[in-house]
């Protein structure tokens, strides 16, 4: 099989070959058609996240190269063990990337994406930039019918990743619209499912006007630019601030933002990665009644629930922009310079 591949991080992805591996026990081969490039794929390339001040989180541990990306995958299956049952040969399916150990009891309750132990596909063992992977079960193989497969493995991380971000939301939706904070492809994602699941279009913020733009287009009731001095006051002024903001960003600026326009008793859910610090005075907490919480990708369940209300023609498409295999070392420095309108998907 054929791959592009981190050889060493921060350095360009390069190709590499490996034998197509054989199923064994109830594994499940998939020959990939499509897979999603995603920011946090930039962070993994570069190997940390930035944590502020100059700090850096090293995630460079745990996997071995060449190591190849790539979590947003949909395809075909091609092979199958002795004991994978309830598929066929040949079926299209996308897959749940976020697997966990499978013994624990977080694995248990059903939330597998917190793993302590995890095998997250694309994150600790190898993903999506490739034209074949091997899933351990069939179970993490879900029905797309009725939806794009070029963008159908994108909501496997950017339409989850929105869709359990705004359910941690749904009593502040019942108060009034929300406030999404970043308008790339996880935001745009947002922008859909919120306009689907609750009763007020919600408001956005981006520093980019195409991004604002395109996000009225998509039925925002309102967008403003968080880099303008002024965009605080003009927001208060306009809305009187909101109950609930989701900051798909996860920057500082984006989330100092976020919270400066919460009503008391409001609540931010960070779903972000850019990184950065954040800072506030602790009475504030009390004395705003505000909470800041952190949403990570979501369940399996969580999964099957956001991909019926996409099969149900309930979510707006978001632009798609597909690239070959080899075009993905352009594809994550376009991310890291905020260039990509909604999502740039790898057909293979």
């Amino acid at each position: 099989m054929q791959n592009q591949s981190i050889i060493e991080y921060g350095a360009p992805l390069a190709e590499t070959s490996a034998e197509t591996p054989a199923p064994t026990g109830t594994e499940v081969l998939i020959q990939i058609n499509h897979c999603g490039v995603c920011h946090s794929d930039v962070h993994i390339h570069d190997g940390h996240f930035d944590l502020g001040g100059g700090k850096q989180l090293d995630v460079r541990a745990g996997r071995e190269l060449p190591f190849t990306l790539g979590h947003e995958i949909e395809g075909s299956v091609c092979a199958m063990g002795p004991d994978a049952t309830g598929v066929t040969i040949g079926k299209r399916a996308v897959v749940y990337p976020w697997i966990g150990c499978g013994d624990c009891p977080t694995c248990a309750e059903g939330d597998e994406h917190l793993c302590a132990k995890p095998r997250q596909l694309g994150i600790n063992v190898n993903g999506g930039y490739s034209t074949h992977v091997m899933v351990p079960h069939p179970r993490y193989l879900l029905n797309y019918d009725g939806i794009d497969p070029r963008i159908a493995g994108s909501f496997m991380c950017s339409g989850l990743t929105a869709y359990s971000a705004l359910k941690r939301l749904e009593a502040q939706a019942k108060r009034g619209p929300l406030l999404l904070v970043g308008l790339g492809g996880v935001g745009m994602m947002g922008l859909a499912f919120a306009r689907a699941l609750f009763e007020h279009a919600p408001y956005v913020a981006d520093i980019d006007p195409a991004k604002r733009r395109a996000a009225m287009g998509a039925g925002a009731a309102a967008a403003f630019d968080p880099s303008d001095r002024e965009a605080r006051k003009a927001f208060l002024a306009q809305t009187g601030g909101v109950f609930g903001a989701v900051d798909f960003a996860g920057a500082e600026s984006s989330l100092n933002f976020a919270q400066s326009v919460l009503r008391k008793s409001g609540k931010v859910v960070v779903a972000g990665l850019i990184g950065g610090s954040f800072t506030i005075p602790i009475p504030m907490f009390a004395m705003r009644v505000i909470g800041i919480e952190g949403s990570f990708v979501g369940s399996l369940p969580e999964a099957r629930e956001m991909l019926e209300i996409v099969r149900a023609g309930k979510v707006s498409s978001i632009p798609v922009e597909t690239r070959p295999l080899s075009a993905a070392n352009q594809a994550l420095d376009d991310l890291r310079a905020g260039t990509i309108m909604g999502r740039v998907v790898l057909e293979i």
